[in-house]
């Protein structure tokens, strides 16, 4: 028989994975990772005559926003059309970290669905290995994080930051949105694999046990 057990700590560690999982996924699709210093296009005119509006261009991992002669709108899509075309190793390798992270949270946060109705896999708690793949993506988007800064330095960096760039050397740009954003998930991540402990326990409590001893099939506790 299946029964529906949920509780506060459940249904938080629930809604904290899924936070987790698409933060990250946000972030590396973004491309606010870094800000250019300010530039100004060629001259735009208006009613009031030529004007020349000074914009900060951004970069991601795999894309950028820029703004094209004579438009007032940003063209934002990806300057790699492969992964070969990314512009530095080192962020190759951070894209594979931050994606092998985010698949994992992905795999958690919709598996974490459906815990309501079942707690364990194979006589296992299935809180704790969700929390042991939440651990395992924290340790890998850590290692994205920590590989991104080493790519400053690449051709690509330089146009947007200037030539001061370098590895771990911002130059002339400032971090964006997106960096900031998987940092935090990073962060969330690991709160995340620290709280499935107490998801756990909170399903398996004496509690619980007396409701399904009852015969109740939705178990509801604060």
């Amino acid at each position: 028989m299946c029964h529906v057990i949920v509780t506060c700590r459940s249904m938080l560690w629930t809604l904290l994975s899924i936070v987790a999982a698409f933060g990250e996924l946000i972030a590396f699709m973004s491309t606010d990772w870094l800000v250019g210093f300010p530039r100004t296009p060629d001259a735009m005119f208006s009613p009031h005559g030529a004007t020349a509006e000074a914009y900060r261009p951004t970069l991601g991992l795999y894309g950028r926003c820029i703004r094209l002669q004579l438009r007032r709108g940003a063209l934002c899509g990806p300057y790699a059309a492969s992964f070969a075309e990314i512009a530095s190793g080192f962020w190759q390798a951070a894209a594979i970290f931050l994606a092998a992270g985010i698949l994992l949270l992905c795999a958690v946060a919709f598996i974490s669905v459906f815990t309501m109705c079942f707690q364990s896999i194979m006589k296992k708690s299935i809180f704790n290995v969700c929390g042991l793949l939440q651990a395992i993506a924290g340790l890998f988007l850590i290692l994205g994080l920590m590989l991104y800064p080493a790519g400053w330095g690449s051709a690509k960096a330089q146009l947007y930051c200037g030539p001061d760039a370098s590895a771990y050397k911002l130059g002339l740009c400032s971090m964006g949105w997106a960096f900031y954003t998987a940092l935090g998930g990073t962060v969330l991540t690991f709160i995340c694999a620290v709280f499935s402990a107490q998801a756990e326990i909170a399903t398996s409590s004496d509690k619980v046990q007396e409701e399904i001893e009852e015969g109740k099939s939705l178990i509801c506790l604060l």
